[in-house]
């Protein structure tokens, strides 16, 4: 993910074409560190402008929908709203190739005077912000205050001048000479792409693996070898060529905004193709906003779910922590009760043979008669023979009462242990903030949250993921533990199938038949989202269980989600569920 320069060159192109000229309407702040404007266009339409300068996902780009504002609107926007309400947008800029954009606008002061302002957008990671500033480059206000004690590179605050952050000493991609291009990729020995994206502003390390690969030369390759090979010149050449391509594709304006997805999921998306993503699915898009608002809505929903999610994962993680301790230790115990046997047979050997031991003897011969060999008792020769077969026999009873009861409490631990770590799958498995309250009240029955007095059992309205296989069967994924139960036991019929990645957690899967016998296409996709939904997700490839609904049981007492069953057939398959159809409940 990368939301370099040559991406900041795409919007403002976008933005340049769609709102110069325009007034601003509306000015919002959502979040403290997001701006929403409203733009009514020269040709009679509206825009909304979506700003962040959040750390973890900072952005800009046109989108269709609003967010709610909060009652009392926070200081920086009343600020903006005072001076850029009804200004016209006469210029969108970006300087150099800078993740950097300054949308120029003007508008009329308290007396009439036309003033001229700017909003700067800085796209810096974690260093991103907006900042307000007038005609002679002085802050008026930023979103974010940045003082010379959080940095000393540069103060952002109210009456300080602002200037571009010089912290690296990079050049301008887009206006770059061939000489000049190999002294600079040559200059240290480093692998090729990382001297192209350490030397040229905007660049980011995907920009400059594709620039790698369309002049077929491996990115990993050290710039030594430019100089020390024969054709090393020819090498550093076709890589200018490639980098030059790409350049004045950025300065003519033709950008080909995608996404490259991985398993369903998005993991990269840029304002050109990538070619070192060929083998990949790529969905490209007309717009780049479009491609933002998509690429980030994603993100940004994964990122809020476990935001939220982070005080269950805690609880549940202190559980698990403290079962596994629990476990462990009783697996100790469990292997120090295998000497209860030997005690026991020390017993009667002593009972059959210690008439002939003599008063004070350390130890005694006797022939095992289970196995028939010789073996050695140690003796107590303050005892007598009968006081130390007592002596064992009561240590046996101690190890074989231990025994009994950790048979049952081991038990009971590993189905606590795989319990939270179901719930931990789920966790993961979440999307909605519904999907949390499910889990929460999951927490809350087995004891682990306590509920607030008085407060009532919260309804629930998550249900489970809903897809078509290709030959047209429904096919349903429980996202929790609850939703596994009522799948598998109120919604599913005897005939239809059921699925399961075996021996680890994740969903039930469940199949309608409608009292057909199913294609093989089909039994392979339910078996893909039992294997995507589990614990395996990351794996190449998962082995899932698969049986008739009617052979899968409850044992009675058993925690929310736990079924046997004895009867089934097995698979090895891939986590990709790209190909399969989501329904919308």
């Amino acid at each position: 993910m990368a939301f370099d320069g040559i991406t900041v060159a795409a919007v403002v192109k976008e933005l340049k074409e769609s709102l110069t000229g325009g007034r601003i309407y509306k000015i919002a702040q959502p979040e403290n560190d997001e701006l929403l404007l409203t733009i009514k266009t020269s040709d009679g339409g509206q825009k909304r402008l979506l700003i962040s300068a959040g750390a973890s996902l900072p952005l800009i780009y046109l989108t269709e929908n609003n967010k709610p504002s909060p009652m009392t609107a926070p200081g920086f926007c009343m600020l903006l709203r005072k001076h850029l309400q009804n200004g016209r947008i006469t210029d969108i800029t970006q300087p150099g190739l800078e993740r950097i954009i300054h949308i120029h606008v003007e508008h009329l002061n308290e007396m009439g005077d036309l003033c001229k302002k700017a909003l700067v957008i800085e796209i810096m990671g974690k260093h991103s912000n907006i900042i307000f500033i007038n005609d002679e480059n002085m802050i008026i206000d930023s979103i974010k205050h940045i003082s010379g004690m959080v940095s000393s590179v540069r103060e952002v605050l109210p009456g300080r001048p602002y200037f571009i952050p010089l912290t690296q000493d990079k050049e301008n991609p887009l206006s770059v000479s061939e000489e000049s291009f190999c002294v600079t990729i040559t200059a240290k020995s480093m692998p090729a792409f990382k001297a192209i994206y350490s030397s040229y502003t905007g660049l980011s390390p995907v920009i400059a693996h594709e620039i790698c690969t369309r002049a077929d030369i491996d990115g990993d390759t050290s710039t030594a070898a430019f100089k020390e090979t024969a054709d090393g010149e020819k090498m550093l050449h076709k890589l200018y060529v490639s980098f030059t391509g790409i350049m004045e594709k950025v300065k003519s304006g033709c950008f080909n905004p995608s996404i490259i997805y991985e398993n369903g999921a998005p993991i990269e998306f840029a304002a050109i193709p990538l070619i070192s993503y060929s083998g990949s699915e790529t969905k490209e898009f007309s717009s780049v906003s479009a491609l933002l608002e998509q690429y980030y809505a994603q993100k940004n929903q994964v990122s809020r779910i476990r935001q939220k999610s982070v005080d269950l994962r805690r609880i549940v993680q202190t559980a698990l922590e403290r079962n596994i301790k629990k476990y462990d230790l009783q697996l100790r115990q469990m292997k120090d009760t295998e000497k209860k046997d030997k005690y026991k047979v020390y017993g009667e050997l002593l009972n059959t043979y210690g008439y002939n031991v003599a008063p004070g003897s350390k130890s005694m011969e006797a022939l095992n008669y289970y196995t028939n060999e010789m073996i050695t008792i140690p003796l107590d020769p303050l005892l007598s023979a009968s006081e130390n077969a007592k002596k064992y026999f009561d240590k046996y009873g101690k190890l074989k009462r231990t025994y009994e009861a950790l048979s049952t409490l081991t038990l009971e631990v590993k189905a606590e242990i795989d319990h939270l770590e179901s719930i931990q799958t789920a966790l993961d498995i979440a999307l909605q903030e519904e999907d949390l309250i499910q889990i929460k009240e999951e927490l809350i029955e087995s004891g682990y949250i306590r509920r607030k007095g008085g407060s009532k059992k919260i309804k629930i309205t998550s249900r489970p993921f809903h897809y078509i296989s290709g030959d047209g069967y429904h096919i349903y994924v429980g996202k929790n533990n609850f939703q596994n139960d009522e799948l598998t036991f109120k919604f599913a019929s005897g005939n239809d199938w059921w699925f399961h990645a075996k021996g680890i957690p994740g969903s039930h899967v469940v199949v309608k038949t409608n009292g057909d016998e199913l294609p093989d296409a089909t039994f392979e996709d339910a078996a893909r989202l039992a294997a995507h939904y589990s614990k395996g997700k990351e794996q190449d490839k998962v082995e899932v269980d698969y049986t008739e609904k009617k052979n899968v049981k409850k044992p009675g007492g058993s925690k929310p989600g736990f079924v046997v069953y004895y009867t089934n057939y097995s698979m090895m398959i891939d986590t990709d569920i790209s190909n399969i159809q989501q329904l919308d409940l």
